[in-house]
């Protein structure tokens, strides 16, 4: 009965220069050798067989996808256009549904370095028996490192049993302050771990979603495009989960991190003992802290410290790694024939 959907869309415009159109985020080594893509769905490995593995994402990485992840051809689930992570999931589960009338669904991302494969599983498993035995959509919160104000946090409400909670609120992407207050309340991170049967998540679309639930007939009349032309772009989190009275957390006892920014490697790949990290060719001499990605050319640093330095397709980027969450802003103002990298 278990399924698990594979959200892989997104530009993944943050890791400019490695990341293109053609080669987003999902597609890239960032945590280890293989892509992240790759590795999620490994990640998976004695919880949910490879046969019922849907991947959702665009027209234009398909052909990339089919290719990396060797899943039957007919898991491919592709978009017509970006409509945000509501439609993708609701569209997603609707076809477990079509497929199997029981299913229950695990609910991830491409794009997620996990540092404990084993202990994710478990974490994934308690989640699908608390949303089949609770009836309820549940979501996977990580007991937070650090006060991120990038991230979105649960509050835990009353207990459901040993494992599961109630959840009081959400606060999303809280100030430095507020996210320490949270901390403090032991309020966790909103992972993006979801889990729900078939049933309860549609049903809970009906009653909360109108944004969606209207064009639910296109789907069981099998006018997917004519579904996604109808609904409206808007995430899961903000058009259902957080309406929704039939939602509970599970606390994740792994590592976690959605790689968001250059600086987010720190977290996820080894450095050296100087707080380096350096992926391919480079020297560091007398340098502390940088993040170094070098596509080809080795990069020499001497006597610099908190910087991103890459080389890759054909561009060259250089800036403090504070600014890494700045990454949009900088694209912005690039004239067009430095910023776009074509095929």
């Amino acid at each position: 009965m278990r399924w698990a959907v594979l959200l892989a869309g997104g530009s993944g415009t943050r890791f400019w220069p490695l990341s293109t159109p053609q080669t987003p985020k999902q597609l890239l080594p960032l945590s280890g050798a293989g892509s992240t893509a790759e590795e999620a769905v490994e990640r998976l490995t004695g919880l949910i067989p490879r046969e019922r593995v849907l991947v959702v994402a665009g027209e234009a990485l398909a052909p990339r996808l089919r290719a990396l992840l060797k899943l039957p051809a007919d898991n491919f689930l592709i978009e017509p256009r970006a409509a945000s992570t509501a439609p993708a999931l609701i569209w997603a589960t609707w076809e477990a549904r079509r497929r199997d009338p029981d299913a229950e669904v695990l609910s991830l991302h491409a794009d997620w370095a996990v540092g404990d494969a084993a202990a994710f599983r478990r974490t994934a498993d308690t989640a699908l028996v608390t949303a089949r035995t609770h009836d309820r959509l549940v979501t996977v919160g990580v007991v937070p490192s650090r006060p991120e104000t990038g991230y979105g946090y649960i509050v835990p409400g009353a207990p459901l049993d040993g494992a599961a909670r109630t959840v009081a609120r959400f606060s999303e992407k809280p100030d430095a302050a507020t996210a320490l207050d949270l901390m403090a309340a032991g309020a966790l991170w909103n992972s993006g771990l979801f889990a729900w049967t078939a049933r309860r998540l549609l049903e809970e679309v009906a009653r909360h979603t109108p944004e969606v639930a209207g064009a639910l007939p296109r789907l069981d009349a099998g006018d997917v495009p004519a579904f996604f032309r109808a609904v409206t772009p808007l995430s899961i989190d903000v058009g259902l989960l957080e309406r929704s009275d039939a939602v509970a957390v599970v606390s994740g006892a792994f590592a976690w991190d959605d790689v968001g920014t250059w600086q987010a490697l720190a977290r996820v790949r080894p450095k050296d003992p100087s707080g380096n990290v350096l992926v391919g060719a480079g020297v560091l001499q007398e340098s502390h802290d940088c993040i170094v990605w070098s596509e080809r050319d080795p990069v020499v640093l001497c006597g610099v410290k908190d910087l991103v330095v890459v080389q890759a397709n054909g561009r060259i980027l250089v800036m403090p790694t504070e600014r890494a969450a700045d990454m949009k802003q900088l694209l912005d103002a690039l004239p067009p024939e430095v910023r776009d990298i074509g095929p």
